[in-house]
Formats: structure tokens, sequence, C-alpha cells
């Protein structure tokens, strides 16, 4: 079985992002990136669907040379070999982003597709699902419970207020989300074996972006609080306070 997980770069979920000059990106200057963690998930779901029908995991992402480390990272969990579609380009619009990974991964063949559910940076969770409808594939979102086999697959979904069992023929592509599995860390012995995985680097242009971010801008801070008193005067004025100030009573 042919196996392809999409991954992503995004900024280290702990790093102190901040606005870039121009006010439209990010100051990538001292921040960490890392592999996006609703990737995790999907790799080690695509693992687990190796160790259980066969076949050979592949790992794309597209970026710019940095982007291979995400790949390397996957490929250390246990993936057998990484695609990067190299880019100098920001890739903002999730149109412009499947439109480029839905022509190589038809290029390339495929019987399942999988996909963290949204990248923390910019939260879109579009991709995977364009890059199925681009492909005529179906598109199961956010997979809390998979099971594969040759032709088809079966699982649950959480919606809200319960769960949406599904069954769908293959090729399919899954997003998936925290609880499906657990994702397995690189060993040193993985990461050492990486090294030596094939690694294909593909130059890809980008068409003209339909999305652009116009700005960006921090939340509001928060006002400081303040201490009303003590005993039952200080319980009085917190309900004024409540029902005239914020007006949630």
């Amino acid at each position: 079985m042919n196996i392809l997980v999409c991954v992503k770069q995004v900024p280290d979920t702990e790093a102190r992002v901040q606005i870039a000059g121009e006010g439209k990106s990010i100051d990538i200057q001292d921040v960490n990136f890392i592999l996006n963690p609703f990737d995790e998930f999907a790799v080690e779901e695509a693992l687990l669907t190796k160790e259980k029908v066969g076949g050979e995991v592949t790992v794309i992402s597209l970026g710019n040379e940095s982007a291979g480390s995400v790949i390397l990272t996957a490929m250390a969990m246990g993936a057998d070999k990484g695609l990067l579609l190299k880019t100098n380009s920001q890739a903002d619009d999730p149109f412009q982003v499947a439109r480029v990974l839905a022509a190589q991964i038809a290029e390339t063949g495929f019987e399942v597709v999988f996909f963290g559910k949204q990248a923390v940076g910019n939260q879109h969770g579009q991709v995977g699902l364009l890059v199925a409808e681009l492909l005529g594939v179906p598109a199961i979102s956010e997979v809390s419970e998979l099971e594969i086999d040759q032709k088809s697959a079966r699982g649950k979904r959480e919606i809200e207020g319960g769960n949406e069992i599904f069954q769908c023929s293959l090729p399919a592509v899954f997003t998936t989300q925290k609880g499906l599995n657990e994702p397995r860390y690189p060993s040193l012995k993985g990461r050492m074996a990486a090294k030596k995985k094939p690694l294909d680097i593909r130059a890809v242009e980008l068409a003209e972006a339909r999305f652009v971010i116009e700005s960006l801008s921090y939340p509001p801070q928060r006002p400081r609080g303040r201490i009303l008193g003590d005993g039952a005067q200080a319980a009085a004025e917190l309900v004024r306070c409540l029902r005239e100030e914020a007006k949630v009573i």
C-alpha cells in the first residue's frame, strides 16, 4: 500500500511570536520551527497502517530548505522516504498549497493520504479537504478512530454532541486529531537512520494566491484587575460591577 503523509513546519508552540516590521508575517528570527503537532498523529497513523497492512510511507512537505527538517523528524519516527516540494514563496493561501500537493500526490500514486487536522500556525484546517476534492476521492476529517484494510476504511469522528461512524472506499484522505493515537518519539537510532533514507527535492511554482494576509495584530491587552474591598460590602460592589460595567448579569 502506498501511504502518504503531508506535514508542515510551524513555529514552536512554546515560542514567543513577534509580528514582523511589515505587519503581515511573524518575525522568524530566534524562532525554533518544529513538526506541526497535529501532523505527528498523521505520521503515527501512517506508520500503524503500514504495520497492519504493509506498504511504504512517504512524507511530503511544501516549503523552503528548512522544511526538510520536519521530513527528517517523520523519517526518524519510521517513515520510509521523503519529498520536499521546495519553494521560496510565502504560501498563506490553503487552495494555493492544495493545488501543488494534489498535483504531486496524483503523480506519485496513493491509496491513503494523511494530514493533521490543522496547522497550529494559521489554523485554517482546509488543505487536506481541498486536496481530496482536487483528487476526487473521499475525505474524512478529524478522525478519532480508524481501521484500514486493502480496499476500505472505517472508523469514528467526533461531531458536536456525539460521534459519527463512517465507512469509505480507498483511495481516501484522512485528517487526524489528538486522541487518534499516541505518536512515538524519534529515537537516536531512528534519527541516524533517517539521514540515510531517500529525500527527493523538487522545485515547484505556486499559482497566484486567492487569499492574502492584509495585516496581523496582537490581541487587546486585558485591563488590570482591581480589589473591590472586603466582606459583604465588597460582595455588593462586585454584583454592581458585574451588572453595570461588565453587563454579564
